[in-house]
């Protein structure tokens, strides 16, 4: 569908709630109807703002009395809010306006499974909302720890990790500025574990590459005396991420996870039990990563990105020369690709 057949769309629905004979809950559920369809698999911008221009008109025409309903409504609304490219701080304000008066009808009224995902996606609004200084990131934790009072590892595990990847990722954005900060990053890598555990990679690929990845994440970057070990964990993280994340299917999550790898590599030693030898070999390997990204970010747009792993090509070489000029003979590629 394109942008302009999304207005269309709109525009047509809106007409036939004006016009139709139909009850004032069937044009609801209408409405509603359109705006998911619109929302599920979105191909533009308009096609997000569309579907919540129908779920305020669903709402404006929405009784007071169909509290579940309408409950209903601004639950799918925020999502659709959550969901715009670049949503700014009001928008995301808007959002979780929405999810906050879902879930003070659903907690009464709904099922159990309807307020579990209204709290997830309101933790998610309130970890965005923290990232802009706008909302303490323990209201999000408080929400996601909420939803896994209905989403557990039997039931839902799809959930249930996605959950403890949210957990994490939300320990590890906490500032580490006290004593505290080692438990949570020791609590973050649990939370990553414990998603490992009910998700697998034949039955839920993406979340086990997204978890993998980002539990490498979490052992690269932890301040810990066993920064070798960890590296190394990390490095079979990654691993695992790429088993999934191809640069065929999926070419932009490939390039992040073969970056982070790269920068995992920077730090390691060639030989972990002789770490005075250096980390030659690692870097040549390191380098021929960062390039396979480096490639996908410029195809893909992302300058930002680009730039950063252009500037440590350039540290690499620098340091590759300082260490006597670069002998590679292609084994680092080789290397990189049996990681």
């Amino acid at each position: 569908m394109t942008a302009s057949r999304a207005k269309e769309q709109v525009k047509a629905a809106l007409a036939a709630v004006d016009s139709e004979a139909a009850g004032t809950i069937e044009k609801v559920e209408m409405l509603m109807e359109i705006a998911m369809g619109l929302q599920t698999r979105p191909k533009s911008l308009e096609d997000l703002e569309s579907a919540v221009e129908l779920y305020e008109r669903a709402l404006e025409i929405c009784p007071a009395e169909q509290y579940v309903l309408r409950a209903r409504l601004l639950a799918r609304m925020g999502t659709a809010l959550q969901a715009l490219p670049g949503a700014d701080a009001d928008t995301l304000v808007r959002a979780q306006d929405s999810h906050e008066a879902a879930r003070a009808v659903l907690r009464d009224h709904g099922r159990e499974e309807e307020l579990a995902e209204v709290e997830m996606n309101l933790g998610l609004v309130l970890q965005s909302l923290a990232s802009m200084g706008r909302a303490p990131i323990t209201d999000a934790i408080s929400a996601y720890q909420r939803a896994l009072r209905t989403f557990d590892r039997v039931a839902f595990p799809k959930e249930y990790a996605i959950l403890q990847n949210n957990l994490a990722t939300a320990f590890l954005s906490i500032p580490f500025t006290d004593e505290r900060a080692k438990m949570r990053e020791a609590l973050a890598v649990q939370s990553f574990e414990e998603g490992l555990q009910v998700v697998n990679i034949v039955d839920h690929p993406t979340e086990y590459a997204m978890l993998q990845n980002n539990l490498g994440n979490a052992l690269q970057y932890a301040s810990s005396s066993h920064a070798v070990e960890n590296n190394l964990r990390a490095l079979e993280a990654y691993a695992e991420a790429l088993k999934v994340r191809t640069r065929e299917t999926t070419p932009l999550e490939y390039a992040n996870t073969v970056a982070n790898r790269s920068n995992c590599l920077m730090n390691l030693p060639d030989d972990p039990e002789q770490p005075d030898k250096g980390n030659r070999d690692n870097l040549m390997r390191a380098r021929s990563g960062y390039a396979d990204a480096l490639e996908i970010f410029e195809q893909s747009g992302e300058a930002e990105k680009a730039g950063l792993i252009r500037e440590t090509i350039e540290e690499i070489a620098q340091e590759l020369e300082r260490q006597g000029g670069d002998r590679s003979n292609g084994s680092g590629a080789q290397e990189d690709a049996r990681i």
